[in-house]
C-alpha cells in the first residue's frame, strides 16, 4: 500500500499536524522519521494514505503547519515529492 510521510520540525509540530488532520477527518499517525530520510536526528513524521495528500496539505497550510519534507513510499521505496500540488 502506498503512503506519504510528512516530516515535521519536532514531535510537538507533528502532534499539531495529527490533531489538525484528524479534526478534518483524515486518518494519520505520527512516529519517528526513518533515518534514511533526514539528517535532523530526531525528526518526526506523519503518515497518511496516498489518496489523502491533497486534502492534508490544504488542511496543514490553512493551519500554518507546512511540512519540512514530503516522501512517497511505493513498494517500500521512499522518494521525495514537492509541496506544490498545482
Amino acid at each position: 500500500m502506498d503512503y506519504y510521510l510528512i516530516l515535521a520540525r519536532s514531535v510537538t509540530y507533528a502532534q499539531r499536524m495529527q490533531f489538525a488532520l484528524e479534526r478534518a477527518g483524515l486518518r494519520c499517525q505520527i512516529f519517528r522519521a526513518p533515518r534514511e530520510l533526514t539528517d535532523l536526528g530526531c525528526a518526526y513524521a506523519v503518515r497518511l494514505a496516498a489518496a489523502d495528500l491533497a486534502d492534508a496539505l490544504t488542511v496543514l497550510h490553512r493551519e500554518s503547519l507546512d511540512p519540512v519534507q514530503i516522501f512517497l513510499n511505493q513498494r517500500g521505496v521512499f522518494r521525495e515529492v514537492g509541496h506544490d500540488l498545482s
